[in-house]
């Protein structure tokens, strides 16, 4: 073997583990039994997805290592001069290759967060600064919108209030696509705005903040929700939908009992798909709660990274005036703000990502 981080024996030990259990796992899916139960089906293929970041990598590793060991002991040998020239040009492409395979399984070492192929509920709030933050909430909200119709995403609405002059007092909307969470996640937390509102008529700079939640969709084999933990309220809705829902009582409201959460759907003319839509954004809440509640339960630095804590913080600011977005987590600037808040928030997420990325493989390392 050659030197390096697969040169550990615990290291080459780990990943025949992994393959193992990626080889077992194709066995267990195949068995009748298991396809026929499908809850169980859905969990093995995503810990196998999971393990092939590393099983697939590790194969090739192999595969480069053996024929570099061939081609090391071929020019062992008493070889003619092009022979030998043709070996050590097929030994240099190998170790390039084996550097290459390595820096994937490094990557592939990253822990992963299990929601990253989950959908995902966007809540959205206006924060301080009145119809100014309402306004910047309309911002953000169709920046996710145009951000997920570029990755073929699909956005649904499923609440708003909205504000007097256009903004949104909040706005959930539920995000489908493969990935939406592993991209999404970054967002959450308090975007602040500096501009001079359309509201100000003395051209003074304004600062407002909106806070963006992003929770991945529970599944309902995850959250246990009895009928007996719910009162359900129907109403009258006073939001958009025609004149049908000002006539049919068709807007709900989901109060879980034993939390006390409340959530309110009124956006659809259907009472059934307002129910099925609250009850979505529910259980979302209620898993991430639960993973706050564990989260809380490990260590006070782990908790200041997730849920509600990482919410509450400042992540990036919006300058108008200096044409400059500011993330500060990791201390970068980015320019050309109306092509962001058109949804050309990649390369901020990009880095984002890399910065995240880079302190997770250091400990993962460590």
């Amino acid at each position: 073997m050659n030197g390096g981080l697969l040169a550990e024996k615990t290291m080459i030990q780990r990943l025949e583990a992994i393959r193992k259990r990626y080889e077992e796992l194709s066995g267990l899916m195949a068995q009748p039994e298991v396809a026929a139960d499908h809850a169980r089906l859905q969990r093995l293929a995503r810990e196998q997805a999971e393990l092939e970041r590393l099983a697939s990598p590790y194969e090739r590793y192999k595969e480069t290592q053996k024929s570099l060991d061939d081609t090391l002991a071929l020019l062992g040998e008493k070889l003619e001069p092009e022979m030998e020239e043709m070996a050590r040009e097929e030994l240099a492409r190998l170790r390039t290759r084996l550097a290459a395979v390595e820096r994937e399984i490094k990557q592939a070492l990253l822990p992963t967060d299990p929601n990253d192929q989950r959908d995902v509920i966007v809540e959205i709030r206006a924060g301080t600064g009145g119809e100014e933050a309402a306004l910047f909430a309309a911002d953000l909200f169709r920046m996710y919108a145009r951000y997920a119709a570029v990755k073929g995403w699909d956005v649904e609405v499923l609440s708003r209030t909205e504000s007097g002059i256009g903004g949104f007092k909040e706005i959930i909307l539920e995000v489908h696509g493969r990935g939406a969470f592993s991209r999404l996640k970054y967002e959450r937390g308090v975007h602040r705005v500096q501009r001079v509102p359309v509201t100000e008529a003395s051209g003074r700079i304004h600062t407002s903040t909106a806070t963006v939640a992003v929770l991945p969709e529970a599944e309902e084999v995850e959250v246990d929700i009895t009928p007996d933990d719910l009162r359900v309220d129907i109403f009258h809705s006073g939001g958009a939908g025609g004149q049908n829902v000002n006539k049919v009582a068709t807007a709900v409201r989901l109060t879980h009992l034993p939390t006390g959460m409340v959530v309110t759907c009124q956006d659809e003319r259907s009472q059934l798909k307002n129910r099925t839509k609250a009850m979505a954004v529910l259980r979302a809440r209620l898993l991430a709660q639960e993973r706050d509640r564990q989260a809380e339960e490990m260590t006070q630095a782990r908790r200041a990274q997730v849920g509600t804590g990482e919410r509450a913080e400042k992540i990036r600011s919006y300058n108008f005036p200096q044409d400059r977005v500011s993330d500060h987590r990791i201390g970068g600037n980015f320019h050309n703000i109306p092509a962001i808040l058109n949804g050309e928030i990649d390369e901020i997420i990009d880095a984002v990502a890399t910065s995240e990325q880079a302190r997770e493989l250091e400990k993962a390392l460590a």
